[in-house]
């Protein structure tokens, strides 16, 4: 039945986002063109209308009704449809309903292909109030169709509920519907901030053409700066004219600064030193809540409690024995724990391994920055930082997908994990009832499974002996095992259930994996390979950045910066230095300070802008030049605001940050009881591809920058991974690490002093023109080496990390000079290379 209603049509598709619709399309009545609902007003009772077998369609009151059961785990578990619906390919639709829901629910409106795949041409999640609401929503059908499916996906909930729904309409002819995000003030600033003593610059959306004036003002309204701003031309990645603007020479501290130029006035920012100090700790704590196989509390995470996911506690299958899919092996495997990778409930081998490495390598970078109870996990108070702890947790399950002595490929790597089909959106994972797989072995997940282990077998050698030696063995059987089987790919096709990643290329991961286990052993074997890969010698550096299915980067990356006695290590050194000047002057030709510049940008695209600033910040630390870490400060702008977007893509940083990203469990935009997800967390940024409905739905002809939208639905532009989140961690670490250059330079002698221990000579420098009055000098070991005995200064050792504590002054030009004995274990004993002296890095 019709009703007139005085309520306003809801835009609930990005309700939380504030779209706009033409004004031709907001105020059309329902005359588009002929109607493509049957009996949509249900005058004449339900019929042609369908149910799933769980649900009663009733007419009540001039409504469809139904009562929906609690207790299912997807919204495919309920559903109310019609079939046979024309579309025309190119025709804009307009769709329109009513509906309610008691209590209050988030449904699921969809037009789609009545098959498998199932693709959705509109995908929409209403929110349902008690009282009732008009729905309204457009779309561009990308194909003719004789016979689409308009269905409501009403499963899903714990509690039953009552659905009703009137007045259904479908009509061609509409009005596309344009997508206005709201970019706030034209002058885009990193609105958690600037570092006193870093770049601070900012960028102008203006049609002028020529220099403005600009003002920079306190919390207090009064301007503490002021200039001129430098027009750049319109920018190819956002299709905007823009200016820029430096305030670098001003250093003070404070909160609540704003810049105003062209009539417009930022958001709100502050300047402090300790701007980053709680970045890095958020990315981590991101971890623990993503962990598969355990208790997620309440007392450790406020708000993102639940129970352990996939454990075989029903209705979960559980991982702690999952059968290969069909023909693929005879076994089971214990494979609980491990990550989740994304928003789903699927752990790839793949996608781990660059995250736990770059864990683990931001903790090889500088151990004495990560603490035991930094990031409240159950491990904390073990001992161990707890970085490696939570690495730890990821890197056991990448163990356990290995293929066990005595089967075909033994040694190898299974590529993944997951749902034999995919699930819906919300869906806890201990709630999660689908059969899990195990997913072919693939040599690339066996490369991932060698590097990652060798490299957590130095790592771990201080504080758990037994662990790195099961790690180091199980690098050696894995490398075996891929140079057996060099061409096992992944079958680009094996993505029902979750994602393929597929690479059919695997000689980065070879170099990779040789480059590990090379500076773990120190062994010719590996040498040699290291030495013949062509990715040794060769141009790495993309424009479009390192990830998963490029690898090549982190072998080069830890032979630069780890120590090791390859014979070239000067030459590796110096290819860092050049990939990050590619990037440098990538990041100078941007008007908004990227070094990432392709034509389109790629999926999690803010994941590779990251990785970038790791190669800059690399050779920062080799060079102790300022221009490179500057440019790690300025490229940071970006994630953080300073974009065409004018929003922060990390959860809970900035006045306007994303908050929405894809997944089944952080998903309050579909459930109010679910949480967002934490603080802290990255999303995966603008993707040219806009490879889901939403997106294509909503940015059709985007430029790259404008191609992301902050809603649950839109899983190409706004997923988060794990692997989005660990050049978070990295790149946030090296901004938080205060650390200036010291004048000093460390020698540092070792030999051998009996079975499996060396005696070692240690001389500081002062370089500078001034006296140090009592020092302090740190360093860490790169393996599992021990401190016994010392002279001339006394030494404490906590993990890899030795302090040495001297008396006495060190005059300019002059040394101090000390001593000691240790223990080291098996394998190669490499000197230090990174050394502070009273907090400062010795050059």
């Amino acid at each position: 039945m019709t009703r007139c209603r005085a309520a306003l049509l809801a835009l609930l598709t990005l309700v939380a986002l504030s779209p706009a619709l033409s004004p031709a399309a907001s105020a059309r009545a329902a005359d588009e063109g002929p109607e493509q609902i049957v009996n949509g007003t249900f005058d004449a009772g339900t019929a042609p209308w369908w149910g799933t077998g769980n649900v009663t369609l009733e007419a009540q009151d001039g409504r469809l009704c139904a009562d929906i059961p609690g207790g299912t785990a997807n919204p495919w578990d309920v559903i109310i449809g019609q079939n046979d619906i024309p579309l025309v390919e190119g025709d804009t639709y307009a769709y329109r309903f009513f509906a309610s829901a008691t209590p209050a629910k988030v449904g699921r409106a969809l037009v789609q292909l009545p098959v498998d795949p199932w693709t959705q041409y509109l995908s929409a999640a209403p929110e349902l109030s008690v009282s009732g609401n008009d729905y309204s929503y457009t779309f561009t059908a990308p194909v003719s169709l004789p016979n689409a499916q308009v269905v409501f996906q009403l499963g899903g909930s714990a509690e039953p509920w009552r659905f009703c729904m009137d007045d259904v309409s479908l009509k061609g002819g509409a009005e596309p519907e344009v997508y206005e995000p709201d970019t706030g003030p034209r002058v885009r600033v990193n609105m958690l901030g600037y570092l006193p003593s870093g770049p601070k610059k900012a960028t102008v959306v203006t049609a002028a053409t020529t220099a403005l004036d600009w003002e920079l003002k306190n919390a207090a309204n009064e301007t503490v700066a002021k200039g001129r701003t430098t027009p750049r031309g319109v920018d190819a990645s956002s299709g905007q004219n823009v200016h820029t603007l430096d305030f670098s020479s001003y250093r003070r501290t404070g909160e609540g600064f704003t810049i105003t130029a062209d009539g417009e006035t930022s958001r709100p920012f502050d300047i402090a030193a300790d701007l980053y100090d709680q970045l890095p700790t958020d990315a981590l704590k991101f971890y623990y809540t993503q962990r598969s196989g355990i208790e997620i509390l309440g007392s450790l995470r406020p708000g993102y409690a639940r129970p352990a996911g996939h454990v075989g506690v029903a209705p979960n299958q559980g991982d702690v024995s999952v059968p290969c899919q069909p023909g693929v092996c005879d076994y089971s495997l214990d494979v609980k724990g491990g990550w989740y990778d994304a928003g789903d409930h699927g752990k790839y081998v793949v996608n781990g391994g660059i995250s736990v490495y770059q864990l683990m390598a931001a903790y090889e970078r500088d151990r004495a920055a990560f603490k035991d109870g930094q990031l409240a996990i159950p491990e904390s108070g073990n001992g161990r930082p707890d970085i490696l702890d939570e690495a730890r947790w990821e890197q056991e399950f990448l163990l356990s997908m290995q293929v066990p002595d005595g089967k075909p490929l033994a040694g190898m790597a299974h590529h993944k994990i997951h749902d034999q089909n995919w699930t819906g959106l919300p869906l806890l994972p201990h709630l999660d009832p689908q059969p899990r797989e195990l997913h072919p072995p693939s040599t690339a997940a066996t490369l991932n499974l060698a590097a990652t282990a060798a490299q957590a077998a130095r790592l771990f050698a201080p504080y758990d002996p037994a662990f790195a030696a099961r790690n180091l063995t199980a690098a050696r059987k894995a490398w075996a095992a891929a140079k057996a089987n060099p061409a096992r790919y992944a079958d680009p096709n094996d993505g029902v259930g979750g994602g393929a990643y597929n690479d059919g290329d695997v000689s980065d991961e070879f170099y990779w994996a040789a480059a590990e286990l090379y500076i773990t052993t120190g062994e010719k074997e590996f040498r040699d390979f290291v030495l013949a890969s062509p990715h040794h010698t060769g141009d790495i550096w993309r424009d479009r950045g390192f990830d998963w299915g490029n690898t090549a980067q982190l072998g080069r990356l830890d032979l630069a910066t780890v120590p090791n006695g390859l014979p070239d290590r000067a030459r590796v050194r110096q290819s860092v230095v050049e990939g990050a000047e590619k990037y440098l002057a990538i990041q100078r030709a941007h008007p908004y300070a990227l070094p990432y510049d392709p034509p389109d940008y790629d999926w999690g695209s803010n994941n590779l802008v990251l990785n970038n600033l790791v190669v800059i910040a690399t050779a920062y630390d080799l060079t102790g030049q300022e221009k490179y870490r500057a440019g790690v400060r300025e490229g940071m702008d970006y994630i953080l605001g300073r974009n065409a977007l004018n929003q922060s893509y990390v959860t809970g940083y900035g006045e306007v940050a994303s908050k929405n990203q894809h997944s089944r469990w952080y998903a309050h935009q579909l459930d109010p009881a679910l949480p967002n997800p934490p603080r802290g967390t990255l999303a995966g940024g603008p993707n040219s591809g806009i490879q889901d409905p939403l997106a294509q739905r909503l940015l059709k002809g985007c430029k790259p920058q404008f191609c992301y939208v902050d809603h649950i639905e839109s899983w190409s532009t706004n997923e988060l991974t794990i692997n989005w989140n660990s050049p978070l961690a990295w790149v946030s670490a090296f901004l938080a690490d205060r650390g200036e250059r010291a004048d000093c330079r460390v020698r540092y002698s070792a030999h051998a002093a009996g079975p499996n221990a060396f005696a070692a000579q240690v001389t500081i420098e002062n370089t500078g023109r001034h006296a140090v009055d009592g020092w302090t000098l740190r360093w860490s070991f790169p393996g599992g080496q021990r401190v016994k005995q010392d002279w001339g200064a006394s030494l404490s050792q906590s993990g890899a990390v030795v302090t040495a504590k001297g008396q006495g002054t060190i005059r300019p030009g002059r040394t101090a000079a000390f001593g000691f004995t240790a223990a080291v274990p098996s394998g190669p004993n490499p000197a230090p290379e990174v050394f502070h002296l009273n907090g400062g890095r010795c050059r």
